[in-house]
């Protein structure tokens, strides 16, 4: 299993990026991938999933409404479309593959947890991929 996160850069307040995660080495059919993201000083923090098969998606509060998770099979790329950027945004991004994560009833659960409204406490993302940098600055 191989991640590759692309897409980073300097965006003015306002302005949008398109990260790119590029995956090889197992059919996306199985996994859930999500994007994370490192903010200075801060805890690594999930930002949004998108499910195998229906493609369920999930976003946390803080980029509701301004991000996109969405996927091309074809082309084995998972894309976070990042709009009305903030500042707070600055961070180094990342994305991550699990698999085994189910969805029912607007929750998550994995076979070793209880249902969980967040996919990211549901289950541990354990497919790491290169990071790319996303600064917000004026």
């Amino acid at each position: 299993v191989q991640l590759q996160a692309s897409g980073g850069g300097l965006v003015h307040p306002g302005g949008s990026l398109r990260l790119s995660c590029v995956y090889s080495g197992f059919p996306l059919d199985d996994y859930t991938i999500g994007w994370f993201r490192q903010a200075p000083g801060k805890e690594r923090e999930g930002v949004s999933t998108i499910m195998p098969g229906d493609s369920i998606t999930y976003y946390e509060d803080s980029v509701k409404g301004r991000f996109t998770i969405s996927k091309d099979n074809a082309l084995n790329t998972v894309y976070l479309q990042m709009n009305s950027l903030k500042p707070e945004d600055t961070a180094i991004c990342y994305c991550a593959a699990t698999k085994g994560l189910y969805h029912s009833g607007g929750y998550y659960y994995t076979r070793d947890r209880s249902p969980r409204e967040s996919p990211f406490q549901a289950a541990d993302f354990l497919s790491w991929g290169q990071e790319t940098l996303v600064t917000v600055s004026s």
